[in-house]
């Protein structure tokens, strides 16, 4: 329907999909591989098995309620969704008049290495990632207005991911 042209790549990085296909095809911007990239996360349970193999490994909020960096923080509540963004340099998207809803000034990826399992995040992995993509970028944690998390919605996950923050702002 559209006729696009160029790479199309489906990637599967649990729940850091989206965030891995946003900073693949933000390289690909800046090497100027793409003039535009359509980045989509989709996230489906089309099966049992899903939420039998999340309830086993102790994911799951038995009350039905996802309550992430709260005291009573006992697991997640799976939900469907789909979200797309279009990406252009920003020299670009004003050139051609798009509306610019935000500007993605740095990104970066890496691997937890050795962990407790999928809802215990490496604290010094994602500080490591923090520091690299604000050093690299020359961003200022002053300057940061909204934080995007994970939020495992446990007790383990969470301050995990607080701290690193947290520790890196400091």
């Amino acid at each position: 329907l559209l006729d696009l042209r160029g790479p199309s790549v489906a990637l599967d990085t649990a729940c850091s999909s989206s965030l891995v296909a946003t900073h693949l095809a933000c390289q690909a911007l800046r090497a100027r591989e793409i003039e535009m990239a359509l980045v989509g996360g989709v996230t489906l349970y089309l099966t049992a098995q899903s939420y039998v193999g999340m309830c086993a490994a102790g994911m799951l909020s038995p009350e039905g309620q996802c309550k992430t960096f709260d005291d009573g923080a006992d697991g997640f509540v799976p939900g469907e969704g789909v979200g797309t963004l279009v990406l252009k340099r920003l020299k670009d998207a004003q050139a051609d008049g798009d509306r610019i809803y935000a500007v993605i000034i740095g990104s970066g990826i890496n691997q937890d290495g050795k962990t407790n399992g999928i809802t215990a995040p490496s604290l010094g992995s994602q500080m490591d990632l923090a520091r690299e993509v604000y050093e690299r970028y020359r961003i200022s944690a002053e300057s940061i207005g909204y934080v995007e998390m994970h939020g495992t919605g446990t007790k383990l996950g969470d301050p995990i991911e607080l701290e690193a923050l947290s520790t890196v702002f400091k």
